[in-house]
């Protein structure tokens, strides 16, 4: 695997390109009606329509001072990161069109679709494959990429979008300092936030302290100070779920007092692996919103971070500026 080298550093940002849509567009319902679509985005959308930038900013209707958004919105600007939801996708990388096995593939299309498509959380799964840090999931003949190659593509992307903030929960099974080195690499060191134990920022102001990657790892965790170990930042759900009538919003791993809450959301077939039928099962409107909503309900606070598998056709834009009340 050859490692590439980036041609200068970069400035990391996010693209938003959340759908405009509210809870008034659909009723809370049971996710039980299932929906299948085809309507994965490719790779070469490194803009759309949705695409953020300085020049999509509103006009404060009382002072007429220009307002820009944060992660597609306005008005998301002055929400701390504990009080909004944000789009993610587990195992990220894993996509068929990235030559993954459909043994182990996640989803059809990768990070870069993804992010054109108004993702902002990823869950990456990476380990050393022959010395070369690599996202794998499972056995990396299953299909693999290179962990400099996906953190260079995804900074070149978010350097041409500079209203964002990312999210990243890595799944880890190697030394930080492998991970340090790609982030350095690729120019994102400074871009990198740490928490200091106090009150979430708002997302307005991450983008002021130009602060826009939120890292974290379930297994190690700092040094480096911005390497969160996930589980002293988050709790999550359950994962392991075969049926829809399984899914529970019970603490899994981390601390309820903890700031940020990670609800996964796929089902697995009796082997464990992912399943595009679960996934079009529970992917709907009526399936994402009545469980998001039922664990805010039960924990007293929205997701942070609301997972799927094999985003492609699913709701989870739709649900996900509901949840943020986004009209």
């Amino acid at each position: 695997m050859s490692r590439r080298t980036a041609a200068s550093p970069l400035v990391l940002i996010l693209l938003a390109a959340c759908a405009d849509g509210g809870p008034d567009a659909k009723t809370e319902a049971t996710g039980d009606s299932a929906t299948t679509g085809d309507s994965a985005t490719t790779a070469d959308s490194a803009t759309t329509a949705d695409s953020t930038t300085a020049d999509s900013a509103t006009t404060d209707e009382t002072t007429g001072a220009p307002q820009l958004p944060c992660n597609g919105h306005p008005e998301l600007c002055d929400r701390p990161l504990d009080q909004i939801t944000i789009p993610a996708t587990h195992n990220s990388f894993a996509a068929l069109d990235d030559g993954f096995k459909p043994l182990g593939a996640n989803h059809q299309t990768g990070v870069a679709a993804q992010l054109a498509a108004g993702i902002r959380g990823f869950m990456l799964d990476v380990t050393l494959d022959d010395g070369v840090p690599t996202l794998c999931h499972g056995p990396c003949w299953l299909g693999s990429i290179p962990h400099i190659d996906q953190v260079l593509e995804i900074a070149e992307f978010l350097h041409n979008n500079p209203r964002e903030v990312l999210f990243i929960i890595y799944q880890d099974d190697l030394d930080p300092a492998f991970i340090a080195a790609d982030y350095e690499e690729a120019g994102l060191t400074e871009q990198l936030w740490a928490w200091d134990g106090g009150p979430m920022p708002t997302l307005g102001q991450l983008l002021e302290q130009d602060k826009r990657l939120i890292l974290s790892a379930e297994s190690a965790g700092p040094p480096p100070l911005w390497y969160h170990h996930a589980w002293d930042l988050y709790w999550d759900t359950p994962y392991s779920y075969t049926d829809p009538s399984e899914f529970t919003c019970e603490l899994n791993r981390g601390a309820p007092g903890n700031p940020l809450f990670l609800i996964n959301h796929w089902l697995s077939d009796d082997l464990g692996l992912p399943t595009q039928a679960g996934a079009a099962q529970v992917n709907t409107y009526e399936a994402l919103y009545a469980r998001a909503t039922q664990c805010a309900r039960e924990a007293g606070r929205p997701p942070t971070l609301l997972a799927i598998d094999f985003y492609e056709g699913s709701a989870l834009i739709e649900v996900v500026n509901a949840l943020n009340d986004l009209r």
